[in-house]
C-alpha cells in the first residue's frame, strides 16, 4: 500500500503562481484518501492570503502567518500540522511531471531510505548566455556528482523545490536556515538512513533568466554554506558519515576564488622568468576578458562564446560576496535575497 503523504508548500507573495500550483497539487496522481496538501503563507502581502481563503477543499489545509519569518519557519509550521507518513516538500515554482509522486514514494519501500528526490530539468527559454551556461555546465555537473554520491551511499543534498522524507526522521530546523534541504538531508543521514535520487521522477523548474538575478541567487546559496558551518558544526565531525563528500563537494569550492587570486598573482610575478608562467598569465587574463564580454549588452555571438567564462567568474564572485554577506549582514541572513523568478515562470507557462 502506498504511504500517506503530506505535501507542504511554503509561500511568500506567490499569488501569481498559487492558483495553478494548488490546482496541480490537488490533481496529483495519488490516492486521494492518502494525501493532504498544506500551504503555509509566510507573511504574504499580495493576494496570496485571499486566494488561500477562497479555496475550499477537504484535502487542503491552510496556515496563514501574518509575520514574515522565512521559509524554514513556514516549513516548521507545516511539519507540525502534517499527518502523513511521508512529507513531500515543494515550492510554488517547480512543476511535477504526472506520476512523479508515486515514483518518489516507491523508493520508501526500502526501509533504509529516509529521503528521496527526483530529476530536475531546467528550462532555458529566454535566458542569457551566462545563465544558460550555469544550467548547461554547472547544473549538469552538480547532478552528476549528486547521482554518484547516491549510488555509493547517499546524496549529501537534494533539490529543495521537490523532495520527500519520512515523517519520523524530519526535524524542525533553526529559523533563518538558508540551505534547509541540505541540512535536512544530512540530518536524516545522521540517523542512519540514505538519501536517494530517482531519475524517473521528473520535476521542471525555471531559474532566473539574467546573470544578475542568477548571481543574487547564488550569493544567497553560498552564504548558506558558510551559515551551515555555524549552525551545524557536527557536519564536519564523525557524526556525519558523509563528511568527506560534504567537504569535497560543498566546502572546497569556497576556496576557489582565493586559489584563483593566488594563481593570477604568482603567474604575473614569474611571467618574465618563465614562458610557462607567461602563458598561464595570458590564459587567465584572456579568460577574464572573455567573461567581461559576456556581461551586459553586446554582440549575441560573442556573448554565447563568452557564456561559460562568464558563468565561471560569476559563480566564484558569488562566493566572495556570499562570504561578505555572511559576515556582515544584520538581521536574518535569508533576507539577502528575494525570489525574482516568479515573473519568469508566469511568462513561460509554469510547466514542462
Amino acid at each position: 500500500m502506498l504511504p500517506t503523504v503530506s505535501v507542504i508548500l511554503a509561500v511568500h507573495n506567490g499569488g501569481a503562481l498559487l492558483p495553478r500550483k494548488i490546482a496541480q497539487l490537488l490533481e496529483l496522481d495519488y490516492p486521494q484518501d492518502r494525501i493532504e496538501i498544506i500551504v503555509v503563507s509566510d507573511g504574504s502581502t499580495d493576494d496570496t492570503n485571499r486566494i488561500l481563503r477562497d479555496f475550499r477543499h477537504p484535502r487542503l489545509k491552510v496556515i496563514i502567518s501574518d509575520e514574515h519569518r522565512g521559509k524554514v519557519a513556514a516549513l516548521n509550521a507545516g511539519i507540525e500540522s502534517a499527518w502523513g507518513e511521508i512529507l513531500l516538500f515543494v515550492d510554488a515554482r517547480p512543476w511535477l511531471e504526472p506520476g512523479a509522486v508515486q515514483l518518489l514514494m516507491s523508493n520508501f519501500s526500502d526501509p533504509q531510505v529516509g529521503a528521496a528526490a527526483g530529476r530536475v530539468i531546467l528550462r532555458e527559454d529566454g535566458h542569457d548566455p551566462g545563465t544558460r551556461a550555469v544550467a548547461d555546465l554547472y547544473w549538469r555537473m552538480e547532478q552528476w556528482i549528486r547521482n554518484s554520491e547516491a549510488q555509493i551511499d547517499s546524496a549529501i543534498g537534494v533539490y529543495g523545490g521537490c523532495y520527500a522524507g519520512r515523517r519520523e526522521l524530519i526535524k524542525a530546523l533553526p529559523e533563518g536556515t538558508i540551505l534547509d534541504d541540505l541540512l535536512q538531508c544530512l540530518t536524516i543521514v545522521r540517523q542512519g538512513y540514505r538519501c536517494v535520487l530517482d531519475p524517473r521522477a521528473c520535476v521542471y523548474d525555471t531559474w532566473p533568466k539574467t546573470s544578475r538575478h542568477e548571481f543574487d541567487r547564488k550569493v544567497r546559496t553560498l552564504a548558506g554554506n558558510f551559515q551551515l558551518l555555524r549552525l551545524a558544526p557536527w557536519t564536519l565531525s564523525r557524526q556525519n558519515r558523509l563528511r568527506f563528500e560534504l567537504i569535497s563537494h560543498k566546502f572546497l569550492r569556497l576556496l576557489v576564488p582565493l586559489l584563483l587570486a593566488i594563481m593570477l598573482v604568482t603567474s604575473a610575478l614569474l611571467a618574465r622568468s618563465s614562458s610557462l608562467y607567461a602563458a598561464a598569465l595570458i590564459a587567465q587574463v584572456g579568460m577574464y576578458i572573455l567573461a567581461a564580454l559576456g556581461v551586459g549588452r553586446g554582440v549575441p555571438l560573442v556573448k554565447r562564446v563568452a557564456g561559460p567564462a562568464n558563468a565561471f567568474c560569476m559563480l566564484n564572485a558569488a562566493v566572495v560576496v556570499g562570504f561578505y554577506k555572511f559576515l556582515f549582514t544584520r538581521g536574518p541572513l535569508w533576507k539577502i535575497w528575494g525570489a525574482t523568478s516568479v515573473a519568469d515562470v508566469v511568462e513561460s507557462g509554469g510547466n514542462g
